[in-house]
């Protein structure tokens, strides 16, 4: 394949990523380790010098990982966008109907998919392993991602289908259409997943009675949030990183928390991390979080409409010619390239959030201290680096660091 404007526009973009993903990096590590020889005064009550020394360890072993995983990720891209693989499985595959199109896409994306196996393997059995945050086996391991594979077939397939019909069907304003499908397929698997995919994953079970649960349901009885049930997780079959998060809408609308939650912190902070859950809802968070998705996704659909219009870019990687299909496959892939550079706006966006979210939980709770011992706790369980350079931060992190949330939740 001759490399041609296209081409070398896209394989700058990549490496300018890779490039700033290993900068940021190492931004991160130095400022670890210079923080590495004692726990910071900040940080006294949080965790104890032997936790803090674990916790170094663990946040550099990620950091290096990640330098790993996104030189792979920038290699395996531009190997699949300047190599010719592409022209020449287009050709192999020779897609003319909309289901051998769905197919060409939906076989494209699974092969990205399954040569990125070998680092997630890594990542769960050899660096959480060593940190001792591994509780999986490889058959469950290996069972989710082939459960997750027949999940794809059954609704993704179908779904990649109905949005290429959409052009059959209706012309030039066939992404507007296929905004409304995805939309509507994103608030029917809102309804159904906790229902029926949830559980192909995970066993939920309903919190038992007594004062744990006698308190939490007081606590949505006075913050008027209405759920179906409480249940519980059981998270720790696969690691022991904790979380607590609710799912669905009205009537179908459960509180989750993981069984590794419930062991780690006592009453008192475990309602006040589910006060910080009701925040966000309270806030209008989730609305706020659903419009700007769809906002996003209408636009993404005008960019590929306008991408199918132009022969030079799907001719610039080498493709036939334009199209809806081959717009949407250079956008499945470019997408995450580009995005990155809006990551520092999104995380900003999303920790003012969880300001608000921590100052209503502070509020209803009547005081900040459950909350902030909730967080302490699950930095020092979970080894999270308390020391970040801001600008790693900035790009990564859509919570504020615990020193940040401390500060706003006892000056408020």
């Amino acid at each position: 394949m001759s490399f041609t404007t296209v081409t070398l526009v896209a394989a700058a973009l990549v490496v300018a990523r890779g490039i700033a993903q290993w900068w940021l990096e190492r931004l991160n590590q130095n400022q670890i380790r210079a923080n590495a020889n004692r726990l910071p005064d900040a940080f006294r009550g949080v965790m104890d010098e032997l936790t803090y020394a674990k916790s170094v360890a663990y946040s550099l072993s990620n950091s290096r990982f990640n330098q790993f995983e996104a030189a792979y990720d920038a290699v395996l891209l531009l190997a699949v966008l300047c190599s010719g693989i592409l022209p020449w499985a287009e050709h192999f595959f020779t897609p003319r109907s909309v289901w051998e199109q769905a197919i060409f896409l939906f076989a494209t994306f699974t092969v990205m998919s399954l040569l990125s196996l070998p680092v997630q393997w890594w990542d769960q059995f050899k660096l959480e392993e060593r940190f001792g945050f591994n509780t999986t086996t490889q058959a469950t391991w290996w069972l989710d991602r082939a459960k997750s594979f027949v999940i794809g077939v059954m609704i993704g397939y179908p779904l990649l289908a109905l949005i290429l019909k959409c052009v059959e069907w209706s012309g030039d304003w066939w992404w507007l259409w296929a905004w409304g499908v995805l939309l509507a397929f994103q608030l029917l698997m809102s309804v159904l997943a906790p229902v029926l995919i949830l559980p192909l994953f995970n066993k939920l079970t309903p919190l038992p009675e007594g004062t744990l649960r006698d308190r939490l349901v007081a606590l949505a009885g006075k913050t008027q949030f209405r759920a179906a049930s409480i249940q519980v997780m059981d998270g720790s079959r696969r690691s022991k990183h904790s979380n607590a998060f609710f799912t669905g809408f009205g009537r179908f609308r459960k509180i989750v928390l993981f069984d590794t939650l419930i062991t780690q912190l006592t009453e008192p902070e475990l309602e006040a991390v589910l006060a910080h859950e009701i925040g966000h809802w309270r806030k209008r968070h989730i609305t706020k979080l659903l419009v700007i998705s769809a906002v996003s996704s209408l636009g993404a659909f005008a960019v590929v409409a306008c991408m199918a219009r132009q022969d030079w870019f799907a001719a610039g990687f080498g493709l036939r010619g334009a199209s809806v299909s081959s717009s949407l496959l250079l956008f499945g892939l470019l997408a995450g390239t580009v995005l990155f550079w809006l990551s520092p706006l999104t995380h900003w966006w999303s920790r003012l959030h969880e300001y608000e979210a921590d100052a209503f939980a502070r509020e209803v709770i009547g005081n900040a201290q459950p909350l902030i011992g909730a967080l302490r706790k699950l930095n020092g369980k979970n080894l999270s680096n308390l020391t970040p350079h801001p600008s790693y931060s900035s790009f990564y992190y859509s919570h504020p660091t615990l020193l940040e949330r401390e500060r706003a939740l006892t000056s408020g």
